[in-house]
């Protein structure tokens, strides 16, 4: 690809910016938390469609996937679930395929009273987009779709195959991106656009996340001695999976990227439900809590860590002794997954990014997951993960950096005329 070519990519990136904006905002504004994914994923659809790709767009059955490495168990209706998969194929073969992939689903907003701005109703102001999903990853998703408008309006198209697929479920199992694979698509290299501050994931945490089930003895608190407080408790067998955390970040200490980090298994009770009735003592308690895994470590075999960790943290307590808690699986079973074998992409999108950024990428040693694992993992697919600035992520206020997005779609643009190559429209 000639500087020509490039440099037309890259003003068509300036020129569609503005229209880029309006689209994500548009794409924020849906409030698609888990379960209500469809209003986004007809957009998507909509999207691809007046574009000209041909769409697949199904319905989602857990039992096709249940039997798939990295699998996590559903527990809401799924029976709403859908994935959306727009397909590029081109007159002329001479590139490699590509797989773009964005997931739709954002966390909860939480007390809508601690937002300066509404979370699903988009503000732009000081060179930031505000809203829920503005950062992970709606801009992103979008910004990879105007990537390839660009290639379009300066005048090209690309000569590989390439899948723009919308998932669901990236934050809590996975399996919208596992069933794109289930699915049948595959590709030569996938590329997902988390907001990664310009970074390139190296290595990354996989996460498992769990459900503490814990019975009480109810009774009057005014005699709350001869009970047994349920919440009490799940305090006990929290304060036992704390001491576990400590144990499994020492073992973090031998691992090539992840001991750069201070703390990288990071173990955090996150729901918590319990009682009936401020005087009584409460009878149950449930604790949904999630904790991190390093690439190469077993799920199955931490699975167990966690469940002697509860029983002996159980054994250790007046009623829990005889009236042992519960440990369910309530999501994420999910490997963590290290950048290999993907020498070849890494060159193409390194060429991308000096010519946008200049100088060579960083490597990020990332403490949260991405869908990637799945492309890597299952099928040996390399998988880059790459995108814009912002923060707030999960939080309140959540915001995506808007040069930095320009940026990043400028350098997707490159990425993909480069890898699946490109010939005059």
């Amino acid at each position: 690809m000639n500087a020509e070519t490039q440099q037309r990519i890259l003003d068509a990136v300036d020129v569609g910016f503005e229209a880029q904006l309006a689209t994500t905002s548009d794409f924020v504004a849906i409030p698609s938390t888990r379960g209500a994914e469809g209003p986004c994923q007809d957009m998507i659809g909509d999207l691809l469609r007046e574009r000209g790709y041909e769409v697949d767009d199904w319905h989602i059955d857990v039992d096709d996937l249940k039997d798939l490495r990295g699998f996590g168990p559903i527990e809401h209706d799924f029976s709403k679930a859908r994935t959306v998969v727009g397909t590029y194929r081109p007159q002329t073969n001479g590139g490699k395929s590509l797989i773009l992939q964005g997931h739709c689903d954002v966390v909860p907003a939480g007390p809508l009273e601690l937002w300066d701005t509404p979370p699903f109703s988009p503000v732009i102001k000081d060179g930031k987009m505000f809203g829920r999903g503005a950062c992970d990853m709606k801009s992103g998703t979008i910004g990879a779709l105007y990537a390839l408008d660009a290639i379009k309006a300066a005048g090209f198209k690309p000569t590989a195959r390439i899948h723009f697929q919308s998932v669901i479920e990236e934050e809590s199992t996975g399996v919208g991106a596992l069933s794109t694979l289930q699915r049948g698509y595959r590709a030569d290299a996938c590329f997902i656009p988390e907001p990664t501050g310009g970074k390139m994931v190296r290595s990354q945490v996989g996460v498992i996340w769990l459900r503490l089930r814990v019975k009480g003895h109810p009774t009057h608190v005014a005699f709350a001695g001869s009970g047994a407080n349920a919440i009490m408790a799940a305090y006990h067998l929290i304060q036992a999976l704390q001491k576990l955390e400590i144990e499994w970040n020492e073992r973090a200490k031998a691992d090539r990227h992840f001991k750069t980090l201070n703390h990288p298994i990071n173990f955090n009770p996150g729901i918590i439900k319990g009682g009936d009735w401020a005087s009584s003592v409460p009878a149950w308690c449930d604790v949904d809590c999630r904790i991190a895994v390093l690439p190469g470590w077993s799920i199955a075999d931490h699975q167990k860590e966690i469940v002697a960790c509860v029983a002996a943290a159980a054994r250790n307590h007046r009623f829990l002794a005889n009236n042992p808690p519960e440990v369910e699986w309530s999501g994420f079973l999910s490997e963590g997954y290290e950048l290999t074998d993907s020498a070849a992409p890494e060159a193409a999108f390194g060429k991308a990014f000096n010519t946008v950024y200049g100088g060579e990428i960083q490597d990020l040693v990332f403490t949260a997951l991405t869908d990637t694992r799945f492309y890597g993992l299952n099928h040996g697919i390399p998988s880059l993960c790459f995108g814009a600035s912002g923060g707030e992520m999960h939080g309140f206020n959540e915001f995506v950096d808007l040069e930095s997005l320009k940026k990043s779609t400028k350098a997707m643009a490159l990425f993909i005329a480069d890898w699946c190559g490109v010939e005059k429209a």
